[in-house]
């Protein structure tokens, strides 16, 4: 497989310098760093060439080689490779970012097939951790065990007797805590339910087992030590070194917490935070967020803060996403309404007047029905101006609520490994008229809506090609689906790639500057070892990632 290379420009072939002297007779800016390969622009104007032009963070030229070759100097850096194809950053609609640094230095269950593996590596962990040590994320997936049972402390409580333990399902929830971890939270049998949540009780005794869903995973949260700045930055490092490798050069942080935004700060001001990030803080805050803004301005390309994320329901695989009908395998549930609706609305309003951009967690149809209610109300209430409400997830909708998205404007966020992912079991839980338009990535972009892809890590991988190869194919993870799960919903290559580009671009008011490439451009991209629009689909998870380009420097090259 080819690898990157990163030379000067005596190192380029002779073809290039010629070109570069017949045509130089223009004097035109040197470039710091120019790209050569298939490229897919992402502009519709313009939508393949042959060679990117960069000078610090802005794209000088899109043209063939030629064009861009009367751009080197001898201190111009190439980046080329033999048969690569280059397309913009790919960039993350949707992401725990932090937490997926965290992630990257915890315990991992989320390809544990069997309880027994589960529990092995969960002590296997301990092991080499010190007494009293919190043993946390896990992103586990019960439905790869068989009979799909749920997990209890008793598994995991003989091999943790020193550490307390809370690891999360791997849609984050729900997740179980041992025994330490109970006693630390305060959950005991006497605890009362807590409302948009679920305290799993054994039916005999009615001794919490271990499990809580949603808002009933707070007092857990509660219980933790906070990071301390040190680890916070090094998660931080962990996550952008990761982001890279897949070629990813922007992401949402959603529902991230106050206290991290000064571990991007710091990265901001050193010139490591190479993956341009806008935050979304939780909803409940969108008072501290508005003044934060107030003091010290909304952000640039790398940093921005003027967003904030709530949460209408919880997720499918946890049968807390809410419903118009009782779960099929779960009848006495319709799932949750994890923000009681007037809070919701109150919360919306609130952050809308301060010009914040909002972000709501909607899973179930009745869900995003209810969302798309309020924020057609605020819109009334406050006015015409384009804000750009955001649905996160948006997985299970009616025909009249994929009309109303495009209608209102409303950017669909969602994730399309969660398709091949969640198909697998999803008829068991909801029946077939809503599975049509589970994951309706077609109906959306022939309505007009603004469809944007993301991945949800640590829920789903972080990467991208995974992606552009689940929405194009729908093939399951348990390869039962072939010729694609509700195929009628698949798009084609470069509408994944558009909605990883510039619709993420567009859904956070960066359109133009980002996601595309073309002049005046940020200087971001991707270098891949093949053409996936001109390979078979199914092959696309093979391709790899070259090198990745973010602000006109190469912050990754393959090994």
């Amino acid at each position: 497989m080819p690898n990157a290379t990163s030379r000067r420009v005596r190192a380029l072939p002779l073809v290039a310098l010629v070109l570069a002297a017949v045509l130089g007779c223009t004097r035109v800016p040197e470039a710091g760093l120019v790209a050569f390969g298939r490229v897919w622009t992402g502009n519709p104007d313009q939508p393949w060439a042959g060679g990117v032009a960069m000078r610090g963070d802005t794209i000088l030229a899109v043209g063939d080689s030629a064009d861009v070759a009367r751009y080197m100097g001898e201190q111009t850096e190439v980046v080329t490779a033999a048969g690569a194809m280059i397309v913009p950053g790919f960039m993350d609609g949707h992401t725990h970012f932090l937490d997926g640094g965290f992630q990257l230095a915890s315990v991992d269950l989320r390809t544990a097939d069997t309880p027994e593996e589960f529990t092995a590596r969960i002590a296997a962990f301990a092991a080499e951790r010190k007494p009293g040590e919190w043993i946390l994320g896990g992103d586990w997936d019960h439905e790869r065990w068989p009979g799909a049972p749920l997990p209890t402390k008793e598994w995991i409580d003989s091999v943790t007797p020193n550490n307390p333990v809370f690891v999360n399902r791997l849609d984050g929830h729900m997740a179980v805590a041992n025994s330490a971890a109970l006693r630390a939270a305060g959950v005991t049998k006497a605890t009362k339910d807590i409302s948009g949540g679920e305290i799993v009780r054994d039916p005999r005794t009615g001794n919490p087992t271990g499990l809580l869903k949603d808002n009933a995973m707070f007092p857990v949260y509660g219980a933790m030590p906070a990071p301390t700045e040190a680890q916070r930055d090094a998660a931080l490092a962990r996550a952008v070194a990761f982001a890279a490798s897949k070629g990813v050069t922007a992401v949402n942080f959603m529902s991230a917490q106050t206290a991290s935004l000064g571990a991007f700060q710091r990265a901001r001001a050193a010139g490591t935070l190479t993956v341009r990030t806008k935050m979304f803080f939780p909803i409940e805050q969108w008072r501290w967020v508005a003044d934060t803004v107030a003091r010290i301005g909304p952000g640039d390309d790398w940093l921005r803060i003027d967003g904030v994320k709530g949460y209408m329901d919880g997720s499918l695989g946890s049968t807390t996403a809410l419903l118009f009908s009782p779960y099929l395998d779960a009848p006495d549930t319709r799932g949750l309404e994890t923000t009681p609706l007037d809070s919701m609305r109150r919360w919306v309003q609130a952050a809308d007047s301060a010009s914040l951009q909002v972000a709501i967690h909607a899973i179930g149809d009745r869900a995003n029905a209810m969302l798309l209610d309020v924020f057609d109300s605020v819109s009334a209430t406050n006015g015409p101006r384009d804000r750009r409400f955001r649905i996160e997830h948006a997985q299970h909708l009616r025909p009249e609520d994929i009309t109303r998205i495009a209608r209102m404007n409303v950017i669909p966020s969602m994730q399309p490994y969660h398709v091949i992912d969640d198909g697998r079991w999803a008829a068991k839980r909801i029946d077939s008229t809503l599975l049509q338009t589970t994951y309706a990535f077609r109906d959306l972009i022939d309505q007009g809506a603004h469809l944007e892809f993301g991945s949800d890590w640590t829920v789903a991988p972080l990467d991208p090609l995974l992606g552009v190869y689940a929405a194009v194919t729908r093939r399951t993870l348990d390869d039962k689906n072939p010729g694609g799960w509700f195929a009628a919903q698949k798009v084609t290559v470069e509408e994944a790639l558009r909605a990883y580009t510039s619709e993420n671009a567009y859904g956070v008011f960066a359109e133009g500057r980002r996601g595309v490439l073309k002049p005046g451009a940020r200087a971001d991209l991707v270098l891949l070892d093949r053409d996936i629009t001109a390979i078979d689909p199914v092959d696309i998870p093979q391709t790899q990632v070259l090198a990745t380009v973010a602000g006109g420097r190469v912050v990754y090259r393959a090994p």
